[in-house]
C-alpha cells in the first residue's frame, strides 16, 4: 500500500501537467529569411517547475533567447494561473519549416508550420544605409475593429542613441502602441542589418477610405572615418539622416447589416464571458453576503469599448455594485481588453431566486460571423435565517413557547444584578461627593487639526473602519452633530451612505475614501441664521 501511494505521488505532477495542457503559438507564421519569430509556450499551472525541452529545435532553428513569465487572472472557476515561456527563434532553412512538438513533463505541444521566404530586397549596392518598411495585418478591417501596423527600420550602419520616430496620429482613428520597441538583427543581401520594430493597434472610427500617414525616422549615423573629436556638449560627428514610411490606404468596412441593432457593436478576434462567486452559493441563508464577479475579455478591443454588464435587480436581494475595473494588455498580436464588474448581494428573504441568462453578442473578425457568449441561467436557493435560542417566533409550537418561558429566569437574574450595581454606584458617588474635591490635573484633548489629519490619512488609505473611528472623533469636536452636517450638505450625506455600505458588506476592501474626504473639505460653514437658531432665545451674557 505504501509503495502504491509513493508511485501515485510521483505520477501526480505529470498527471496535472497533462491535464493542464501545453499550448504553443507564434507572433507570425510568415517571415523572411534572417528574421526572428517569437514562440510562446503556455501551461495553465503557475507552479510548473523546470522548462520545456528545447533540444528538438536545434536542427532547424537558432535559439537566440528565452524568458519565463507567471501570471494569474479571474476565470470561471476562480483564480486561474498560468506559466509562459517566450522563446526567440531564427529559422535556418528556406521554405516551409515545422516547429516540432515540445515536451514539459508529460504535456506535449502541437507542431506549428512556418513559411520562410527568400529575401526580395535589391542588390547590396542599391540599398540605403537606413530604410523603413511598413505593413498591415489586414487591409480592410471593420469599423472600430483592430488593425495592427508594423514599422521596421533597417540600418546597416551604426546609429547614435538620438534616433526618433514621429508618433502615429490619425484624425479618424484611435491608435495605441503595442508593448515596447523591439530590436534585433536581420541579414539582407548578405549584409547584416539592425532592425528597430514598432507595432501599433489602429481602431478606425468611421467606415470608408482612410489613409495611415507615413512616419518619419531621424537619426545620426556614426562616421567611422571622422577623427575622434567628440565632446559631450558639442555636435556629434556624423551625418543626420531622415527616412519616411509610405502612406498606407485603409479600406474600412461598415458594421454588417445582419448585426442586431439593439446590441453594442463588438468586433473582436475572440471574446470570453466568465463568472465567479465568493463564496460559492451552495448554502445561503437570509442575511449572508455574496459577491458575484463578471469578467468580459476581448482580443482586438480596448477596455473602453467593452459594454457595461447588467447587474442583478431581484426583489428580495439587496445589491451593492462596485466600480468596474478596466485593463488593457498589449501583446504582439494586438490589444486584449478586459472589464471586471463586482456586485455584492445580501438576501433579505428566503426562497428561490432565478438568475437569468447573460448573453453578449459580438462579431468574430477571424471567422467573419456573428457569435454569442453567454452564462447559463441558475437558481439561487436561500434558506431562512437561524432563530436565536430562547426567542419565541410566530411559528413555534406550544411546547417550544413553554420552553422559552421556562428560560426567562436568566433575564430576571440580569435585572437583579443591574439593580444592585446601580445602587452600589449611587452609594459610591454620594460618598465621593461629601469628600473634599481633589485637584484635577488637566488632560490634553486632541487638537482639532490632529483629528482632521487622522481622518485624511484614513480616507487616503481607503480603510472604512479606521475612517469611521476618525470621523466620529472629529465630529465630537465640532459645534454640530454629524447628522446635522449631513442634513445640510448633500455630498456629505452620499459619502456617509457609501461608507456605511462598505462597513456592512464584504466589498469594504474596495471602498474609496476620496469622495468622503472631498465632502469634508468642501463642507460649508454654518450661516449666521443657523447659529442664532441654535443659541435659542437666551439673553446675551453681557448686555449693552
Amino acid at each position: 500500500m505504501i509503495r502504491l501511494l509513493y508511485a501515485l505521488s510521483l505520477l501526480l505532477p505529470a498527471m496535472l501537467a497533462s491535464a493542464a495542457g501545453l499550448t504553443a503559438s507564434v507572433d507570425r507564421s510568415t517571415l523572411i529569411q534572417g528574421e526572428t519569430v517569437e514562440l510562446t509556450l503556455e501551461i495553465a499551472d503557475s507552479t510548473a517547475f523546470g522548462k520545456p525541452d528545447l533540444s528538438p529545435l536545434h536542427d532547424l532553428f537558432d535559439v537566440l533567447g528565452s524568458r519565463q513569465v507567471k501570471s494569474a487572472g479571474l476565470g470561471s472557476g476562480g483564480i486561474a494561473a498560468s506559466t509562459r515561456w517566450m522563446i526567440t527563434l531564427q529559422p535556418k532553412p528556406l521554405g516551409y519549416v515545422v516547429i516540432p512538438p515540445l515536451q514539459l513533463g508529460s504535456a506535449t505541444s502541437e507542431p506549428i508550420k512556418l513559411h520562410v521566404q527568400a529575401p526580395t530586397a535589391p542588390a547590396r549596392d542599391t540599398l540605403a544605409p537606413v530604410f523603413i518598411d511598413a505593413s498591415l495585418d489586414q487591409d480592410s478591417p471593420y469599423v472600430q475593429a483592430q488593425a495592427v501596423l508594423t514599422l521596421r527600420i533597417f540600418h546597416s550602419v551604426s546609429l547614435y542613441d538620438d534616433s526618433r520616430l514621429t508618433p502615429l496620429q490619425m484624425a479618424d482613428a484611435q491608435t495605441e502602441q503595442l508593448g515596447e520597441t523591439r530590436t534585433y538583427e536581420q541579414v539582407i543581401g548578405g549584409v547584416r542589418h539592425g532592425v528597430i520594430e514598432v507595432r501599433y493597434a489602429i481602431f478606425p472610427q468611421r467606415s470608408g477610405d482612410l489613409v495611415i500617414p507615413g512616419q518619419e525616422f531621424s537619426a545620426t549615423l556614426v562616421d567611422r572615418s571622422a577623427p575622434n573629436t567628440f565632446t559631450p556638449f558639442g555636435p556629434r560627428p556624423g551625418k543626420v539622416t531622415r527616412v519616411r514610411s509610405p502612406d498606407i490606404p485603409l479600406q474600412v468596412r461598415p458594421k454588417p447589416a445582419d448585426y442586431p441593432a439593439d446590441a453594442p457593436w463588438l468586433p473582436a478576434r475572440a471574446l470570453t464571458l466568465t463568472e465567479a462567486w465568493s463564496p460559492e452559493p451552495t448554502e445561503v441563508n437570509v442575511g449572508d453576503s455574496l459577491t458575484r464577479n463578471l469578467m468580459l475579455r476581448a482580443e482586438g478591443l480596448s477596455s473602453t469599448q467593452l459594454p457595461a454588464l447588467p447587474g442583478l435587480l431581484l426583489d428580495g436581494l439587496r445589491s451593492y455594485v462596485d466600480q468596474p475595473r478596466l485593463a488593457n494588455q498589449g501583446e504582439s498580436t494586438g490589444v486584449i481588453g478586459s472589464r471586471e464588474e463586482s456586485q455584492a448581494l445580501v438576501p433579505t428573504r428566503a426562497g428561490n431566486f432565478e438568475i437569468p441568462t447573460l448573453t453578449v453578442t459580438w462579431w468574430n473578425t477571424q471567422e467573419d460571423r456573428l457569435e454569442r457568449s453567454e452564462l447559463p441561467a441558475r437558481t439561487l436557493s436561500v434558506g431562512a435565517a437561524l432563530i436565536a435560542e430562547g426567542v419565541a417566533g410566530p411559528g413555534q409550537t406550544p411546547s417550544t413557547a413553554g420552553f422559552s418561558s421556562a428560560r426567562l429566569w436568566p433575564w430576571q437574574l440580569a435585572c437583579a444584578v443591574l439593580l444592585c450595581t446601580t445602587i452600589l454606584g449611587f452609594s459610591l458617588w454620594w460618598r465621593a461627593r461629601r469628600r473634599t474635591p481633589a485637584v484635577l490635573t488637566p488632560v490634553d484633548t486632541p487638537d482639532a487639526r490632529d483629528l482632521l489629519d487622522d481622518l485624511r490619512r484614513a480616507c487616503q488609505a481607503n480603510d472604512p473602519h479606521a475612517t469611521r473611528h476618525a470621523l466620529d472623533a472629529w465630529a465630537r469636536q465640532q459645534p454640530e452633530t454629524l447628522a446635522d452636517m449631513a442634513a445640510r450638505f448633500a455630498p456629505l450625506s452620499d459619502a456617509l451612505n457609501g461608507l456605511n455600505g462598505a462597513l456592512y458588506s464584504e466589498t469594504g476592501h474596495r471602498w474609496q475614501g476620496t469622495g468622503l474626504w472631498r465632502a469634508i473639505r468642501e463642507l460649508p460653514p454654518r450661516t449666521a441664521v443657523e447659529t442664532q437658531d441654535d443659541e435659542g432665545s437666551l439673553p446675551p451674557l453681557y448686555p449693552k
